[in-house]
């Protein structure tokens, strides 16, 4: 081979080379494989395909028993059936599925949404609310920021168009009457994870577990499903709780609302009265914002709950 074809084929390995992904295409939420580590390991196939000249091993694959099943490595696409705006900043999208499979997702886990703005690539945790059982769809709450690129994306979506997702990710797993009572503290979107896994408790007449949920919203209006958060209340074994931070009036709530709900931000005394008051010794989930979980965490550890005795979102 001459000098110039083996510049021509050095050149046609540099293009196949993978390309390291940008910060913004990673999700931030510590999901494995994350995008990073599926770089690194195309990566390391390309090398061992250029050094044995065999063009072949970057096209092997893992075979899957169903090409349209779920992955944490590989986006697949997804359409678009409904887009509902919830409130001034958050939509509920509803996602098809095939025929009237299930997504396969245990209560709690998370997916991971691909958008592109601008020519740059994104990606988020995003955490399905529908029952894990739901056949032929899915669903997923998400607010959207002013200044959001992922938000931009999902603002242009309606019916009809398609969408890209990986998954499933999360660490925690529950199981029926694992715990004796489960504390959810939730901030805004963070009521995400507990909607799954509060419908896997009460859909299970043979599980006894305890439910006290704590939703942190700004005002009334920004409640999110109120319609199934009144109807789970009524369980024997579910209490919720409401904490606004823009609010100071009882009077200007429905009565069914106003001995559960306090006003200001959920704090270290308003937690210790919440885990006093649970039937149970409590296991807490929380998910919120940075900050929120944050703070919370403090708050539980301060209230008497070792780290074993609460999981973060």
């Amino acid at each position: 081979m001459d000098q110039g074809e083996e510049g021509d084929e050095e050149e046609a390995w540099l293009q196949l080379r993978p390309v390291e992904p940008l910060p913004s295409q990673c999700c931030g939420s510590g999901c494995s494989p994350c995008v990073f580590d599926v770089y690194q390991r195309d990566l390391a196939r390309w090398e061992a395909a250029r050094a044995s000249k065999d063009r072949s091993l970057l096209s092997r694959e893992e075979t899957q028993s169903c090409p349209s099943k779920l992955s944490p490595e590989t986006f697949l696409a997804f359409l678009i059936s409904a887009v509902d705006r919830l409130t001034e900043d958050t939509y509920l999208v509803r996602f098809a599925l095939p025929g009237n499979s299930q997504l396969g997702l245990r209560p709690g886990q998370h997916l991971i949404l691909r958008g592109t703005v601008d020519d740059l690539e994104i990606q988020r945790a995003y955490t399905p609310i529908s029952p894990a059982n739901a056949e032929g769809y899915f669903e997923v709450l998400i607010k959207c920021y002013q200044t959001g690129l992922m938000s931009r994306y999902v603002k242009s979506w309606k019916a009809g168009d398609t969408a890209f997702w990986r998954g499933p990710f999360g660490g925690f797993f529950y199981k029926p009457n694992q715990y004796g009572e489960l504390l959810m503290l939730a901030a805004g979107t963070g009521l995400a994870p507990m909607v799954p896994i509060l419908r896997s408790i009460t859909d299970n007449a043979e599980d006894e577990t305890f439910i006290t949920l704590v939703g942190c919203f700004k005002t009334f209006e920004g409640i999110y499903l109120k319609p199934f958060l009144q109807e789970q209340a009524r369980f024997w074994n579910v209490r919720t709780f409401f904490v606004l931070s823009q609010e100071n009036s009882l009077e200007q709530l429905p009565w069914s609302y106003r001995d559960r709900t306090r006003f200001g931000r959920l704090d270290q005394d308003l937690l210790e009265e919440l885990v006093s008051t649970c039937r149970r010794k409590p296991f807490a989930l929380v998910c919120g914002s940075a900050e929120f979980t944050k703070d919370v965490a403090g708050y539980l550890l301060h209230a008497g709950l070792a780290e074993d005795s609460y999981f973060l979102f």
